[in-house]
Order: C-alpha cells, then structure tokens, then sequence
C-alpha cells in the first residue's frame, strides 16, 4: 500500500487553487518574455501576459461561485440544457428558453430558480453537486456576466442584486437576469 505525496486537505487546496495559479503563472511568462528585450518579444509576451490575468480572474470568479456540496441531487449540463437529478423535485429548462434567473432564499438555503419563457421553472440548491457548472451556462446568457453571478451570490456586494423583492414568508428573491424582449410576465 502506498501512502500519498501530500495530505488530503493539502491535495483538495491545490485543486482548489489550481486555475488561478496556473493563470496567474501564465501571466507572469508572458511578462517575463515582454521584458527579454527587442521589438519582437513585448509583442509576444504582453497579450500572453493578458491572457493569463484574464484566465486567473475567471478562475477566480468561479471558485468563488462554486459552493460545497450540502444538497442532495446532481445538476448536469449537456447540449443547451440544465437537469436537477433528484428523487422528489428533478427538473429541465432548456437554456435557450430561459427566461429569467432569481436567486431565492428559503429557510436559510439559497436555490436559483430557473423560469422558461412558457412560465415552466425549476428550482436548483446552489450548494448541489454539480450547480459550479451553472457559472459557465449562465456567463453565455446575453446580458449576464461573470461579476453579475457572483455579485449575487455576495449577501453585501455594493454592485449587489439587480433587484431584492420583499420577503414572503421568510423568503426572499433576488432577481439576477432576466431576458429582453420575451415579455414575460411575473405573478
């Protein structure tokens, strides 16, 4: 039996911090290279060095959305489409279709709520296996952004919410995106 290189907790913090560094690193290599002298080499390294600060603030962003896994169910995302695998409340919305994303918080758990343009919607815990994989899907939304996701997901971000709605029985909403033009209406 082999015992491993690096403690368990020490090996989930590098994998943690995996893409941040290795955007930060490429950042530096391009700086590195810019700075080696002549015409030719700056040309070469600073768009390099703006690659990689561009690659580690995303990975920033997204490990920042990323929450640990607290909610049972797995969310999947395949060819334009969101499913919650659940044994009680399993859902699909089709990303195309999507109408409008909140962000609700009840009973001190945190779901975003997926509405279609046809009022069909779908409820998805933030802390559920998979739910990172929602920044990616949601940052190709016209409109949304990656500081948009994650400012919603920070409770006293000055750039906040686009809008909180009162709360209702202990529930508040927070509405993140809403698509242009569908003349969706809210009840």
């Amino acid at each position: 039996m082999t015992t491993p290189f690096l403690r368990p907790e020490v090996a989930r913090l590098a994998q943690r911090w995996a893409e941040p560094l290795l955007g930060l690193g490429l950042a530096a290599f391009g700086l590195w290279v810019a700075t080696r002298g002549g015409w030719l080499l700056p040309v070469l390294g600073l768009p390099l060095a703006a690659l990689g600060a561009g690659f580690a603030l995303i990975a920033l962003r997204r490990m920042r959305f990323a929450a640990g896994i607290a909610s049972p169910g797995i969310v999947e995302f395949d060819e334009g489409r969101i499913r919650y695998l659940h044994p009680t409340m399993p859902g699909e919305v089709s990303l195309p279709d999507l109408a409008e994303i909140k962000l609700l918080s009840l009973r001190g758990r945190r779901v975003w709520r997926l509405r279609e343009a046809g009022g069909r919607g779908m409820l998805v815990p933030v802390d559920a296996a998979g739910a990172e994989g929602l920044f990616d899907a949601f940052a190709t939304l016209p409109g949304l952004t990656s500081a948009d996701l994650v400012a919603a997901l920070s409770p006293d971000s000055p750039d906040g919410p686009r809008t909180t709605l009162p709360a209702r029985n202990g529930q508040t909403e927070r509405l993140v995106w809403r698509r242009k033009g569908r003349g969706l209406t809210t009840v």
